[in-house]
């Protein structure tokens, strides 16, 4: 396991280097099929943009097979959808076949839904060899109470759980969202984290360091594997 950090001035600039980084990578990847799980937020969306502008010709989407870490059960067009928000962003303006984008189907019945994802997980990603989903790169935020994906502070049990993925609500909205679990994002060849933001400093020098209360945060056990933090200055003050 290693654990890499990453101070980059401003959100922009962040995402614009981890575009660069993640055009690399792409490149170094010897097989066909890579499996990408993204997240949602403010930085995403940044990136979203860039790779449309910037990269829609200087990377081969077809070998890229796009699922998500977290999804909130609304439908497709909702403004709080994520996949809908990377559709208006990104997916609508690169080459990138229907086939390869894996949405969750915010729409349907949470917990049928949560099995059919799994179902679809399981056809697309090979697993590792505990039979878990072992994801190319996994893509994730932190919220300033220490969540990643959907798996906050109230519901840590979700880090251990067997599944491929569970449902869970929102601590203080009561909204209810499929989010993968702890195993399998641990599982993932490489993890990456974007965090931006005064308001999570404390938490994030928390989760990097394990002190204080990093416990109580879910973030602190993502931990497996090639983890990489891209963190701006505002974020990255407490470190």
């Amino acid at each position: 396991m290693t654990v890499e950090t990453r101070r980059i001035t401003d959100p922009p600039t962040l995402a614009r280097e981890f575009a660069k980084d993640f055009a690399a990578w792409v490149e170094k990847q010897n097989h066909d099929k890579i499996s990408v799980a993204l997240s949602g937020g403010s930085t995403p969306k940044i990136l979203f943009e860039l790779w449309a502008s910037e990269y829609a010709d200087a990377v081969d989407w077809s070998r890229l097979h796009f699922f998500w870490g977290d999804e909130r059960c609304v439908p497709p067009d909702d403004s709080e959808s994520n996949y809908g928000v990377a559709k208006e962003l990104f997916f609508d303006k690169v080459r990138l076949p229907d086939e390869n984008i894996h949405r969750v189907h915010g729409e349907a019945d949470p917990e049928q839904e949560r099995v059919r994802y799994e179902e679809e997980i399981r056809s697309i990603v090979s697993s590792d060899e505990n039979g878990i989903p072992r994801f190319d790169l996994m893509l994730l935020g932190m919220g300033d109470d220490g969540h990643t994906a959907s798996i906050f502070p109230y519901q840590r049990e979700l880090l251990q759980s067997p599944r491929i993925c569970e449902v869970a609500q929102h601590p203080v909205s009561g909204q209810t969202r499929i989010t993968l679990t702890g195993p399998v994002i641990n599982a993932s060849a490489k993890i990456v984290f974007l965090v931006t933001g005064a308001g999570k400093k404390e938490v994030l020098a928390d989760v990097i360091h394990h002190k204080g209360a990093f416990e109580t945060y879910p973030a602190s056990y993502i931990t497996e594997g090639d983890v990489v933090f891209y963190v701006d200055e505002a974020a990255a003050e407490k470190l």
